[in-house]
């Protein structure tokens, strides 16, 4: 079982990035998935969830400017950002949501700064 987070960058304050989760031995379509951000010395903080059903929750600092999707033909969970904040910057990881997670991997760095 894998789930390999990729899409960060160094962008602009402004700018927008669209990270993308390959999920392999499991089926992102039948379980409830989300991007966590950790920043250093910090919690893993769960951002955006989106349900077995379609569904979708955000965490209220990335509402309206981030949004999750899946794609279920790719078994792949997207997280377009938009109109990034120096505060947005973490390390981005997907997994499961709501239930215990898969082993972690290495996530995606995100950095917003000018």
């Amino acid at each position: 079982v894998q789930l390999q987070a990729s899409g960060g960058g160094l962008v602009q304050p402004g700018e927008s990035l669209r990270l993308s989760c390959e999920a392999s031995g499991i089926t992102v379509s039948s379980n409830n998935m989300g991007w966590y951000r950790q920043d250093p010395g910090k919690q893993r903080e769960l951002v955006a969830s989106i349900l077995i059903g379609g569904s979708t929750n955000y965490v209220d600092f990335v509402k309206g400017r981030f949004t999750i999707s899946r794609d279920d033909a790719q078994n792949t969970v997207f997280l377009e950002m938009n109109n990034l904040k120096p505060e947005d910057t973490g390390v981005y990881h997907c997994n499961f949501a709501y239930k215990r997670p898969l082993s972690w991997g290495q996530g995606t760095q995100v950095t917003v700064s000018s």
